[in-house]
């Protein structure tokens, strides 16, 4: 109780004050803030349509990437029962605003403000029959009138640092508190299971280890991507194509200056950039580095394509597809805050290059230990990388190999999760 009066009385009231005061400053926040205005009216007129007798399943997701790790649990739910409802709920404004139109869910709304107040509002109003939280973002009212309720509740992809487990003895005690309220602990790995053990001396949830359902993800939407012709055949024949996908300015700055050094080695080199954010400014930015040392063209122009050495991607939402088409790819983020997606180019059998700062993947340390990617330290090193791969067939079909092995050994997440929560569902029609 310690910890929920200095939750609820302290840390709620500052956090509330820094939101107000970030959404000044920041327009991301200020959406979350605006975008919860009206929320219980909003979803209770939703909730009223829903069909009577269905049973109810709520995900609660923090962002997008979150919820990417969901999609599959909640596909092969739809699929297997016939009287379902699913309601998904996210914390952050990219995750709501992309996943509005995701037809899957009945219901996708914002989670609101974690008071106790509003928990109970809440789950009074979409009366879930389970709850999956995926990977990490417990509130702890929420799971409190859950575990009132006795609405069994579990987390979905779970993982825990050593740090957090071991060293900080207040975060400790913090999630001691918060994961003793759920029912089930599925982790990724069998260290995470080891990790969060250490949690619960005493009582403790069920902890399994099912895997990363977001490899499941990947390889269904790269065998759907992969029938998407997105390229026209003439402007791909004959090339070998470097990737770079989720591009920051940092990223780009190292890339283009080895891929200027490449294309009079490889005349046949044809380089797709897709930045993180294709917006006028930075496309215009890329155009002016590149013109007078290559020729560059947009993707929307490609109807007047007459071959030059880059495209720069102005579209969303064909990356996946684009990765199908590569030779080598290069996932951005690695010299900036954090790598990108880098099981996508995986799920194809394609070497992936990135940058140092890659600790916070997990499938990229696998990809480094398994020999399907390699870390980028300098200009130096990403010229030999690219080099080495694109002249020796040989070596970029071992590594390319290294890379969807990984992926393969760890699909069927989503299965192995399914079989814990089946009795907590109707029986399938």
């Amino acid at each position: 109780m310690t910890w929920f009066f200095f939750y609820n009385y302290v840390a709620l009231p500052a956090l509330w004050l820094l939101l107000r005061i970030a959404s000044a400053f920041d327009e991301k926040v200020r959406r979350g803030v605006a975008g919860r205005r009206d929320l219980f009216a909003r979803l209770s007129e939703k909730v009223e349509n829903l069909p009577r007798g269905h049973k109810r399943v709520w995900f609660h997701a923090s962002s997008l990437g979150e919820f990417e790790s969901a999609k599959p649990i909640i596909t092969a739910m739809k699929k297997r029962y016939a009287a379902l409802d699913i309601i998904v709920s996210f914390f952050s404004p990219s995750g709501f605003e992309h996943s509005k139109a995701y037809k899957a869910a009945n219901i996708i709304t914002y989670i609101p403000f974690d008071t106790p107040s509003n928990a109970r509002k809440f789950i009074d109003c979409i009366r879930p029959d389970l709850a999956v939280v995926v990977r990490y973002d417990l509130w702890p009212n929420h799971v409190r009138q859950l575990k009132r309720r006795g609405i069994p509740t579990f987390i979905a992809n779970a993982t825990i640092s050593e740090d957090t487990s071991q060293r900080f003895p207040l975060v400790r005690g913090l999630h001691r508190v918060l994961y003793s309220l759920v029912d089930g602990v599925f982790t990724v790995s069998p260290s995470d299971r080891e990790r969060f053990l250490r949690l619960f001396p005493l009582a403790q949830p069920t902890v399994e280890v099912v895997g990363d359902t977001r490899y499941d993800q990947v390889w269904m939407r790269s065998r759907d991507a992969k029938g998407r012709h997105v390229l026209p055949a003439r402007v791909v024949r004959g090339k070998q194509i470097l990737v770079v996908g989720s591009s920051w300015e940092q990223d780009e700055r190292l890339m283009l200056r080895v891929f200027l050094a490449l294309q009079s080695k490889l005349r046949d080199l044809l380089m797709i950039i897709v930045p993180h954010e294709p917006t006028i400014e930075n496309l215009d930015r890329l155009e002016s580095e590149l013109n007078g040392n290559t020729s560059v063209i947009r993707f929307s122009d490609l109807n007047d394509y007459r071959g030059e050495r880059v495209i720069l991607v102005d579209s969303v939402g064909i990356l996946l597809s684009l990765y199908s088409y590569a030779d080598v790819a290069i996932v951005g983020g690695g010299f900036r805050q954090g790598v990108h997606n880098v099981l996508e180019p995986a799920a194809y059998g394609v070497p992936v290059l990135f940058g140092p700062k890659h600790m916070n993947s997990r499938e990229a340390l696998l990809l480094v230990e398994r020999g399907g990617a390699i870390v980028i330290e300098n200009q130096e090193t990403l010229f030999d990388a690219l080099q080495s791969l694109l002249q020796f067939a040989k070596r970029r079909r071992s590594v390319g190999r290294h890379a969807l092995e990984v992926v393969k050994e760890n699909l069927g997440a989503t299965e192995r999760l399914l079989g814990h929560l089946d009795r907590h569902i109707r029986t399938p029609s």
